[in-house]
């Protein structure tokens, strides 16, 4: 490690000059100050499953195209209005935004926390039950796959994930809309951590059926809520110049939820093999998602009306008629008194 380190400072030195701006021979004061530079921001995410997103982009965790509602403001001669000075002391974090936040950081937590257990429990041993005397009738170990078996099972868990993010996620984001498929998914998501446990008491030949069907229920709900709440994140921002700070917001808390996570999911499964129950870690990851479902309905919907909508890339006969889907322009007309009058607060407050 102390060689490269020399390495690479040695690069610099002998290179420094080819690369450091202030000795360009083109370089004079005046082109730097206006050279513009943007320093990438975190991205948010939530498992390892999910892609890292940059709430400032139009990508939400998806490949599935998302439309936004356009919004014009013009006059009553049809010309557009002037452009308002956004306020400098203007509330970037709002209570709908520190809920979704909020909501953001549970589905972290629990999402981490499965991607944690699952090649855990995978591998563990089944174990007989102190109390019962039956390994088939015990919660006290895991599956004890092999390590071939756990990479086929990974393997086919990402081939489910690819069908359920091109076909099941836009089919349901168009019908239910984006608000809906949030609160769908995010009251049933508990089942998924409720079900894994039982994996242990199926009989050898419905195993693998089993983990399959325990493995498409957690990509529904995961991959499902994911880009949605992105959205809604997105959706309550103040302004677009708010969300560098949102998405830094969003970005700290996921990295403090992932980071809390799979510590605390291996000490409660260390704490189920002593108590011959394992799954006491899945469940508590369970009641933290309970905990998000009770959450979910203290947000408060801030639109009547849908402002993004979720298509698919391929053409698809089971998304709805085409007159549901048609691109919404929202028009506002202002009249010139009026638009005086929020200048007029506008400097006021600027003042």
């Amino acid at each position: 490690m102390e060689s490269l380190m020399l390495f690479s400072i040695v690069c610099g030195f002998f290179f420094l000059e080819e690369t450091h701006p202030d000795m360009q021979p083109w370089s004079t004061e005046d082109d730097l100050q206006h050279t513009e530079a943007e320093t990438p921001l975190f991205a948010a995410q939530a498992g390892t499953t999910t892609a890292a997103v940059d709430l400032r982009n139009e990508s939400y965790g998806t490949f599935n195209k998302v439309v936004q509602d356009q919004e014009w403001n013009v006059l009553p001669d049809g010309t557009d209005a002037p452009k308002e000075a956004e306020p400098q002391n203007q509330v970037v974090f709002t209570k709908r935004v520190v809920m979704l936040i909020i909501a953001l950081g549970i589905f972290t937590y629990h999402s981490m926390s499965y991607d944690h257990l699952l090649p855990i429990f995978f591998q563990d041993s089944r174990v007989e039950s102190r109390a019962h005397g039956n390994k088939m009738n015990s919660m006290a170990g895991g599956l004890g796959l092999s390590i071939q078996d756990v990479g086929v099972v990974m393997s086919v868990n990402g081939l489910i994930a690819l069908g359920v993010q091109a076909i099941i996620f836009p089919l349901a984001a168009a019908w239910l809309g984006v608000w809906k498929l949030f609160i769908v998914t995010t009251v049933l998501h508990p089942i998924a951590y409720v079900v894994v446990p039982y994996l242990v008491l199926l009989p050898e030949e419905w195993l693998y059926p089993g983990i399959y069907a325990c493995l498409t229920i957690r990509n529904i709900f995961a991959i499902l809520v994911y880009p949605v709440i992105l959205i809604l994140l997105k959706e309550a921002a103040p302004a677009p110049s708010c969300l560098g700070k949102i998405n830094g917001l969003a970005a700290s808390t996921g990295a403090a939820c992932r980071t809390l996570a799979s510590p605390i999911a291996g000490i409660l499964y260390g704490i189920g093999i002593e108590i011959d129950f394992t799954a006491l870690a899945w469940w508590v990851s369970g009641a933290v998602a309970i905990l998000g479902a009770i959450q979910v309905f203290f947000i408060n919907r801030k639109k009547s009306s849908e402002w993004h909508q979720v298509r698919a890339r391929a053409p698809c006969r089971f998304m709805p008629p085409e007159e549901h889907r048609q691109e919404i322009v929202h028009i506002v007309v202002q009249d010139e008194e009026e638009q005086e009058l929020e200048a007029d607060e506008q400097r006021r407050l600027l003042a």
